[in-house]
């Protein structure tokens, strides 16, 4: 119950904000640097230890496919990195066919789990430097067995409606770890009960499973991880991380712009 080595890159998502781009050129394949979103943040996941990289993306995106295939006879040393992670990693597809949220991709691996726990990232959440954000939940998650890992970031009030809110009362004894006993999706100010969001780093439980909605809620449309977050918080099994490290939310262009611009000063 306790080994970890899987992650989980829901990645299915068309990125309409980048339209027209993404028409074609799967969002998580634009460049940040000189690697795309995604072998960033696999590059993260193989740094913490987890090599069994589980892509959640949807038939058209063939270019992930493409990408994550080795070139051979290369004299390329960019290339050569690239070969060198892909042969230490085992990647796996799996295909969603309709997005229905966060919640329901992740529904989609259970068989593939084997009841154990397992981290996810979200690409669009770019998080660059040697400290990286899913180790330092992979640290809380070894000293808290079997409970949900999320990394959380304080946000101006003005834009808790855009992520999921969580509540706490108390904190551990290192005072950027919380104990939460609630989350939210997307709040109204005047009912969020904090300004601290979580972003795309999660380490779950396969307790998870038993706690996702079968069906899209009426108000969202959506099968939200939150939701099912929330149900095991009051169970007293979540915990928060306030992570170190900088975030560039590259859903979007301004913040996808950021990163770009912020790789000079980050020497990455």
């Amino acid at each position: 119950m306790n080994s970890l080595s899987k992650c989980v890159f829901p990645i299915a998502g068309k990125g309409t904000r980048f339209y027209p781009v993404t028409k074609s050129i799967p969002k998580e394949m634009l460049p940040v640097g000189k690697k795309p979103l995604l072998h960033h943040a696999i590059d993260e996941a193989f740094g913490s230890g987890l090599s069994d990289v589980v892509l959640i993306t949807n038939k058209s995106k063939k270019a992930i496919q493409n990408y994550f295939t080795v070139v051979p006879n290369t004299n390329n040393e960019n290339l050569q990195n690239l070969n060198n992670l892909i042969s230490k990693i085992r990647v796996q597809y799996i295909f969603q066919s309709h997005m229905l949220g966060l919640g329901h991709a992740i529904s989609l691996i259970y068989e593939l789990i084997d009841n154990e726990p397992f981290a996810v990232i979200l690409p669009d959440d770019f998080c660059p430097g040697t400290d990286a954000v899913i180790d330092q939940l992979k640290v809380v998650y070894q000293n808290n067995p079997g409970k949900c890992i999320v990394a959380i970031e304080e946000v101006p009030s003005e834009k808790v409606d855009q992520y999921g809110i969580v509540s706490f009362n108390k904190t551990e004894s290192d005072k950027n770890i919380l104990k939460v006993d609630g989350l939210i999706e997307k709040p109204d100010i005047l009912i969020a009960p904090s300004n601290y969001a979580v972003i795309g780093r999660y380490i779950l439980t396969p307790e998870i499973f038993n706690h996702i909605e079968k069906k899209p809620s009426s108000n969202s449309k959506e099968i939200q991880i939150t939701t099912a977050l929330n149900q095991l918080a009051k169970l007293g099994k979540v915990l928060a991380v306030k992570f170190k490290g900088r975030r560039f939310d590259c859903g979007n262009l301004p913040g996808y712009v950021q990163a770009n611009l912020a790789l000079t000063d980050l020497k990455i």
